[in-house]
């Protein structure tokens, strides 16, 4: 297959996850944890695609192998509760606390951005390395790109989501939540696990412990992002 139909051939998948969580979408009230979260994600993966529609991805196979892999994590948990599965660790705060009524769309946003950024998106570094065989520095530029868009993303999310500077004081429980994740910190330590996990992908024991442990301390600090709050 030429690069071309092979990059055609991926677009078609893109396409297709953004089908997905465009139907997703549809089918869940809007004050819905998942629902904050899918519009969130919905419009970062858009942005991508337009990225790679214009060029301004280096390598457009590996931007596409990358983007696809990282919304299957996000879908993939999705189907596990949907079938009656137990989704990961990361997920799980979401999916409980998904509809009480103490938790503000700020918090559903960002506890699923800490899931998929500080979870699967290492995962899916190392899914991508396999389909494309290439070693993660070779995704570095795409994966810098992806987290820029990501943290221009979450600017956005903060500014429509937060509560206006008179209704959000210093003392407001939701500032200190807030102060207390980053987007950047996550994506760094994002890196640092794909690699790590790319060192370790022969000794797979050691490489299920360790994804275990992260999974688990990611669902922690998912956690604590939906701790309710008063009015």
């Amino acid at each position: 297959m030429a690069h071309s139909e092979q990059v055609t051939a991926a677009v078609r998948t893109v396409d297709a996850v953004l089908s997905r969580m465009r139907a997703l979408g549809t089918t869940l009230p809007a004050r819905d944890g998942v629902a904050v979260f899918n519009r969130v994600y919905l419009t970062v993966t858009e942005a991508v695609d337009r990225h790679i529609d214009g060029g301004r991805f280096t390598d457009s196979r590996a931007a596409i192998a990358l983007d696809v892999r990282f919304a299957e994590r996000y879908l993939a948990a999705v189907d596990a509760l949907e079938d009656g599965h137990r989704p990961p660790a990361c997920w799980r705060p979401l999916f409980q606390f998904r509809r009480h009524p103490g938790v503000r769309p700020l918090q559903f946003a960002l506890a699923g951005i800490n899931a998929h950024i500080g979870h699967d998106l290492a995962l899916a570094v190392v899914d991508t390395c396999r389909t494309l065989g290439c070693e993660p520095v070779d995704l570095e530029d795409e994966f810098d790109r992806v987290g820029d868009l990501l943290v221009s993303l979450e600017e956005r999310v903060r500014d429509e989501l937060m509560p206006g500077p008179d209704l959000l004081r210093i003392t407001d429980p939701l500032a200190h939540l807030l102060g207390s994740w980053s987007l950047e910190r996550a994506r760094d330590a994002a890196w640092a696990a794909a690699r790590a996990l790319w060192a370790l992908r022969r000794l797979p024991d050691v490489a299920g412990e360790f994804t275990e442990r992260l999974d688990e301390a990611v669902g922690f600090a998912g956690r604590m992002l939906l701790t309710p709050l008063p009015d």
